[in-house]
């Protein structure tokens, strides 16, 4: 049998911010749940491209030559190379879909590095 995942209830499994977990995989990507409160830290993936999608909350994803707002129910996809960062006022939800082989810090690396993601 087939189970469906639960978006709400894995987000309710943790309280940890800048963590991303696993919760399916699927082709080679994974889908990942995360919270984040604050700025993340400047970075790009040189070979994958990101979607994030905005399940609670807003954040502005930053670029060195801009800014664009997502809000609940929106997506923007980060394309492989694009220096970028994350920015929330408040904490907010979002799915990640990606290659297996992203790192959250990308290029930069650091202490917010979460190299092996938990599966919840």
């Amino acid at each position: 049998m087939i189970d469906k995942i639960n978006i709400r209830e894995k987000l309710a499994r943790f309280t940890s911010r800048w963590d991303p977990k696993i919760v399916a995989e699927l082709n080679g990507q994974h889908v990942k749940l995360v919270k984040f409160e604050g700025p993340f830290i400047w970075h790009r993936h040189e070979n994958e491209d990101e979607l994030f999608l905005v399940v609670a909350g807003e954040f502005v994803m930053e670029f060195r030559e801009g800014s664009v707002p997502v809000r609940a129910g929106e997506l923007i996809v980060v394309p492989r190379g694009t220096e970028h960062r994350p920015v929330a006022e408040r904490e907010v939800h979002v799915l990640l879909f990606e290659p297996v082989s992203t790192v959250n810090t990308g290029d930069a690396g650091g202490d917010r590095t979460v190299a092996a993601p938990e599966r919840i």
